[in-house]
């Protein structure tokens, strides 16, 4: 049923060490067609995850480094005109990937940052007035760093919806920072990891989403958490009906790396946290530290049984 998702895990476990539960997140971020954002300080292992997870999967890598002179011909490519048979040529840019990791996404302009969103939305850019469609699969990693760092530049509402999941890796603990301290370098790890699928199979897995049973009950449990969110006075708005399309495409996802064809309310519990609180807006900076209140949620909306 899952094929080889479980080793694909086990390698990505083998090398963000401690972290198993971000690791599931991804995956299913993946398995839902969504686009992953992961926000921590630097050194924390974006990257590595980035790098990890194309490699395992044997997917296309591309790696942009979003800087504030970044343009948006850097993302999506160019024409370029040819002087032989005077004609312009398209020059694709790194955007035409399966897997493109954009770096410090927050460090660039928001000119820059909108180059991302047709690509992520619509799985094709446009350009002179040509759409041209991304590989497939295709999957947008983002990472940002904390919005009180020097240089960044917050990502608009209208982008972090885009993100299906947004994760944090977090300090390692003590028993794990010493498996880094003495083990070897990531990058090392990284290359000798052998890739334990392809990209068609991977859009395999992603088809049998749409085989995932969600009952009456639990459609009800979902809209009734929506509805929770949309009266609870911490916010400045609840979450959108896109928000809850996401949700139930990640609570099949997580149900199916969980080897069910039906979902439960443990599945939406599970990914509520990384699926929602990117997407809900305080009513003020002095309620920025909204996680308690996203998790009180959860409590507040009774179970179906």
């Amino acid at each position: 049923m899952l094929g080889n998702i479980p080793k694909a895990i086990d390698g990505l476990n083998a090398i963000i060490l401690g972290k198993p539960v971000q690791i599931k997140l991804a995956m299913t971020c993946l398995l839902a067609k969504g686009h992953l954002l992961i926000e921590d300080l630097p050194g924390m292992g974006k990257t590595t995850l980035s790098h990890a997870l194309a490699k395992v999967l044997g997917l296309e890598f591309q790696r942009i480094q979003f800087t504030s002179d970044l343009l948006p011909g850097d993302i999506i490519g160019s024409s370029i005109y040819r002087r032989s048979d005077e004609s312009f040529v398209f020059h694709p840019g790194p955007i035409f990937s399966q897997v493109v990791l954009a770096d410090e996404v927050n460090r660039a302009t928001p000119k820059s940052q909108s180059a991302l969103l047709e690509a992520m939305e619509e799985f094709q850019v446009t350009i002179d007035g040509k759409s041209r469609d991304l590989p497939k699969p295709f999957f947008v990693i983002a990472t940002q760093n904390p919005f009180h760092q020097i240089g960044t530049y917050p990502l608009p509402e209208s982008q972090l919806d885009r993100f299906l999941i947004r994760i944090s890796l977090g300090y390692p603990s003590r028993s794990v920072e010493r498996q880094l301290l003495t083990s070897q370098e990531s990058k090392n790890l990284i290359e000798q990891l052998e890739p334990v699928m392809d990209g068609a199979e991977l859009m395999k897995l992603q088809s049998k989403l749409d085989s995932v049973v969600v009952s009456e009950r639990l459609l009800d449990y979902l809209q009734d958490l929506i509805d929770a969110s949309r009266v609870n006075q911490n916010w400045s708005h609840g979450l959108s009906p896109r928000a809850g399309l996401s949700l139930l495409k990640a609570a099949k996802a997580w149900a199916l790396l969980e080897a069910r064809e039906h979902v439960i309310p443990e599945d939406i519990q599970a990914i509520w946290m990384s699926v929602t609180e990117h997407r809900l807006v305080s009513q003020s900076t002095a309620n920025a530290s909204s996680n308690q209140a996203v998790s009180d949620i959860l409590k507040s909306v009774a179970i179906p049984r």
